[in-house]
């Protein structure tokens, strides 16, 4: 392949060409207008000439390889293994985290590789493997078509012509480069566009250009030397184009690479290095090309006096969106009005809001607040119902639109955290599908923003754009100009639209008056956009955009509740009805049939801890975690749990209102509730985590006569070894009784689950045969466990009952209180082939049972486990 080398230019010629490049010199005047020259596209933002289309990455050929990334990073907290990874975040690319210099993680499984592309944060720790470790990796690559990146790490020692150990390839380094450009030639890009320069000087002094003679190596990326820190090198001398990202074709050794001069502190090495991801994996890593973009115009007729937009910046506003449709089909500004300030501003401005009425058939709308206030500080429907009709009212009066089905609530309050009368105001008075914040899960880090449904409402991340009620001058911006134009030129507004394909912006009527910042910034970036991305930019309403998303995203469908108190902002734009001081110190998650209604009730007995009030359901148990109570909302769970105490007149240590309490929650269910935990350590991520195991053979027999003395058909109609042995082509009740019975049983599985979220002192676990044998000794070391104060000496509160055959609590000398007639039952006893089959069925699981808790160490192995596996082998 022939090399498109840049074409040279003399130093004036490059001065003179970048007076007229997307870096521009900018007009200094009241309204800055953007002025970027692309070489292929012209001032309306066509191409000149037809563009060759965006290379397809992917291959033909059957790959064996999963799309996800192992990154190598020198330490767990370095800089750049930091930037790779929230880059891979941003994009929702998967990926592994390594230490080098230890041994290689497991590359396969079974005859598929785990890897698509390998990452190394430093060069040189692959260039210096141990052999062992190196052949194997190399291998790996070669069998399974997997790429390299490697960065070149800047060291304090400056190297010259240094070759690289094993290839044909030298460095230099600890340079300062000026004046980047791309290959158009380049086989590794796609979603970056060849053709521009990035003019001026490069950020670092570290930086390692690449010299080669083999044509296996094909440059990707040039800059020049940066001629003002070496000016005494230059005199006389024309400038050569230095390689600083080369692309390793694999002629030599089979393994293809793209290697890096610098890290991603470059705006353009984080597109390259995506590219580069995609054509290493043979598009298995491609992001789409596909981008849409929508500006919501917030606050339209909110604004104090000299802050409204004039007639005049209502005709800027519609030609700058005239030439925005142009770049980006189906674009228009999406205006949200709160009609209570319509004409409060000073005459000239009056006539802007006039003036934007007269032209309200060029805009899309939705509605605000009547008043803009906080749907969050209401508590009643009605009142809140009440002022949305108001401004549904006014936008009938003036020909508003109405039927949006998009709705943005004043500064996101009641949409995350969820204020529930404002899902259900929503829906009555403007039947509102779509909405969107910044607030979920977070409004920082920007790349973990996400979507979710609630309540029938679709909920988009909302993103920022830098400007700000505030931001209405450009003299005055925060940073000053040079600050707005680098998150426009490559920086964190450019880099939203690259890595989101879909992006809903954040403005307000304020950033449109003044010196329309917002008409500069949008038209300047989407340009930006076209000149150095191969992205395809559109528009489209509210609906159709959240219709994208959940399509893309159908992972993201359910939301995640998070604890309003543990972040500052959701704390103002929450309830104040509300306190998360309500929230269970600790939840009992089961599994059913170990116990957990025995301790419920010990717990109980104690003064200073209160459970939530019942529910008509479930009784004791909410069950919020699992099951459709979670999609009811963390309003419905905290209806459980009132803030004010009351007085447990059940305990023999009554306490009086108002008492501090240890609040707990008792659902058997959540043990094996696959989505629990996650959803528990998003609410509750201090809450202790408390669990009680007994034989999974005796758990499962327990629940079958469980589910037989409830007058299940299927128990009564079913042995319990025909249960057990349920094909997959069983009728489903059959399968359903089945999985119930075995399922919970594999305790090692769901422990770890429940450990990859809270750590191993935050959770504890009771052996179920002690809670019945030796519950007082069981309950003394729950209460330390807990760091419950006072402490309850239940030696004088539980006395064993020789009828039940159990303990219970001992109300006075001569009279016990015992649970119900369903607890404690006598079963006849399991049969011994189902008894076999089991003891088979859970050794592995009773094996990895034994693992995990001498891993934890906390606890001595229970008897019932050392028969199990005595009897199993």
């Amino acid at each position: 392949m022939s090399r498109a080398w840049p074409k040279k230019k003399t130093l004036q010629e490059g001065r003179d060409e970048r007076s007229c490049s997307y870096i521009w010199l900018i007009q200094r005047d009241t309204h800055p207008a953007p002025i970027i020259n692309c070489r292929m596209i012209n001032s309306a933002g066509k191409h000149i000439r037809d563009a060759s289309p965006a290379p397809d990455h992917r291959s033909e050929a059957r790959l064996r390889i999963d799309p996800k990334v192992l990154v190598f990073v020198e330490t767990t907290y370095s800089g750049l293994g930091r930037d790779i990874a929230e880059l891979l975040v941003y994009n929702r690319i998967k990926y592994k985290i390594e230490v080098a210099g230890k041994s290689l993680p497991v590359l396969t499984n079974l005859d598929k590789g785990r890897y698509g592309v390998i990452v190394f944060e430093n060069l040189d720790k692959y260039l210096n493997m141990d052999k062992w470790n190196r052949e194997l990796l190399d291998k790996y690559c070669r069998e399974y078509s997997v790429g390299i990146v490697g960065f070149v790490s800047p060291s304090e020692e400056t190297l010259v012509g240094a070759q690289l150990r094993d290839f044909p390839l030298f460095v230099h380094t600890n340079l300062r480069l000026r004046d980047a450009s791309l290959n158009p030639a380049s086989s590794v890009l796609r979603l970056t566009r060849a053709g521009e320069t990035a003019w001026g000087a490069l950020p670092g002094d570290d930086w390692a250009v690449f010299q080669h003679n083999h044509s296996t190596y094909e440059p990707v990326e040039w800059a020049q030397r940066n001629t003002q820190e070496y000016p005494a090198d230059s005199v006389g001398q024309v400038q050569l184009p230095l390689t600083t990202v080369l692309q390793d074709r694999g002629q030599l050794d089979g393994i293809q690479r793209v290697l890096f001069g610098s890290s991603l502190r470059f705006w353009l090495h984080r597109l390259v290095f995506l590219d580069a991801l995609s054509y290493l994996s043979h598009g298995q890593l491609s992001l789409s090309l596909e981008r849409m973009i929508l500006v919501d115009i917030d606050d339209i007729f909110v604004g104090e006096k000299s802050t409204r937009l004039r007639p005049d910046d209502v005709r800027a506003l519609i030609a700058t969106q005239k030439i925005i449709a142009g770049m980006v089909p189906g674009f228009r500004f999406n205006l949200g009005f709160s009609g209570k300030y319509y004409h409060h501003g000073t005459r000239e401005e009056n006539l802007g809001d006039d003036f934007l009425l007269q032209n309200v058939q060029e805009f899309n709308w939705f509605s605000h607040m009547w008043k803009h206030q906080q749907p969050h500080l209401y508590d009643n429907l009605t009142l809140l119902m009440a002022e949305m009709q108001l401004n549904y009212a006014f936008a009938k009066e003036h020909n508003i639109p109405t039927n949006s089905g998009y709705s943005i609530s004043p500064h996101h309050s009641g949409v995350y955290p969820a204020h529930e009368l404002l899902y259900l105001a929503w829906k009555q008075v403007w039947n509102v599908k779509v909405t969107s914040t910044e607030e979920y899960p977070h409004l920082r880090p920007a790349r973990l923003r996400r979507g979710f449904i609630h309540r029938n409402i679709m909920v988009l991340p909302r993103q920022t754009c830098g400007l700000f009620t505030h931001t209405m001058y450009i003299d005055r911006y925060p940073g000053g100009r040079d600050k707005l134009d680098e998150s426009i030129q490559g920086g964190e507004l450019f880099q939203t639209i690259v890595y989101n394909p879909i992006n809903i912006f954040m403005t307000h009527m304020s950033n449109y008056g003044s010196d329309r910042l917002a008409l500069y910034t949008f038209q300047s970036v989407i340009k930006f956009l076209q000149c150095w991305t191969n992205l395809k930019l559109a528009s489209a309403p509210p609906i159709q955009l959240a219709e994208m998303y959940f399509r893309l995203h159908p992972e993201e469908v359910d939301p995640v509740w998070g604890n309003p108190c543990d972040d500052a902002r959701h704390k103002k734009i929450w309830s104040k009805t509300k306190n998360c001081d309500s929230l269970p110190k600790f939840l009992v998650i089961g599994p059913q049939k170990t116990g957990t209604t025995a301790l419920y009730t010990f717990l109980s007995m104690h003064g200073s801890v209160a459970s939530n009030i019942p529910s008509p359901d479930t009784f004791e148990e909410v069950q919020f975690f699992n099951g459709n109570n979670y999609y009811r909302g963390l309003d419905w769970y905290m209806d459980f749990f009132p803030s004010e105490t009351l007085p447990n007149t059940s305990s023999p240590m009554p306490t009086t209102l108002g008492t501090p309490r240890y609040m707990f929650e008792k659902s058997a269910t959540y043990f094996d509730g696959e989505a629990v935990p996650k959803r528990a350590h998003a609410l509750l991520p201090h809450a202790k985590i408390v669990t009680i195991l007994i034989s999974p053979a005796k758990r499962a027999y327990s629940w079958y006569q469980h589910q037989r003395a409830h007058g299940d058909v299927i128990a009564n109609n079913y042995s319990f070894y025909q249960v057990i042995t349920a094909s997959d082509s069983a009728p489903r009740a059959l399968k359903d009784l089945r999985n119930r019975c075995l399922n919970p049983g594999k305790y090692a599985q769901h422990l770890e689950h429940w450990l990859a979220y809270y750590p191993a002192q935050q959770v504890h676990i009771i052996d179920g045969e002690q809670l019945r044998l030796n519950p007082i000794d069981v309950m003394n070391e729950l209460q330390r466990f807990l760091k419950i104060q006072p402490l309850l000496d239940y030696s004088n509160h539980l006395r064993y009952d020789v009828k039940k055959g159990f303990y219970c609590q001992a109300v006075s000398e001569k009279r016990n209180k015992c649970l119900g007639k369903s607890k404690g039952r006598q079963y006849p006893q399991m049969d011994e082939r189902s008894a076999k089959l089991l003891q088979r069925y859970y050794l592995n699981h009773n094996t990895a049972l034994e693992k995990l808790l001498k891993k934890l160490g906390s606890r001595p192995i229970p008897q019932w486990l050392k028969d199990d596996l005595s009897t199993g082998t």
